[in-house]
């Protein structure tokens, strides 16, 4: 189980708190451009990868416009993880990139 937010929501918690921003974008897509202190962890190589997502914190899920963070979201909602996905991905952050 998971939750789903606006990218203005995601854009309001992201300038007050330090949050957990997981991009599953490929790495070639994160290189390109990415939301400063999000951690690249691709949706093709999730399952080897999830001891580096903290279990205890919240997880904000990103991709390019939202499916695939909805299907990352699934997975780790499904597996205890506390997540919530980005709606809209990257194509509708209007904030600074890296």
């Amino acid at each position: 189980m998971y939750r789903s937010i606006s990218m203005d929501e995601f854009q309001q918690k992201q300038k007050k708190e330090n949050i957990n921003i997981i991009d599953v974008r490929e790495a070639d897509e994160f290189a390109a451009d990415h939301i400063p202190g999000a951690v690249n962890t691709p949706l093709s190589e999730f399952a080897q990868h999830l001891s580096k997502i903290d279990k205890n914190k919240e997880n904000y899920i990103i991709c390019l416009t939202g499916a695939r963070s909805s299907v990352a979201s699934d997975y780790l909602g499904n597996n205890g993880y506390t997540v919530t996905n980005v709606m809209g991905g990257m194509s509708a952050w209007r904030g600074d990139i890296e």
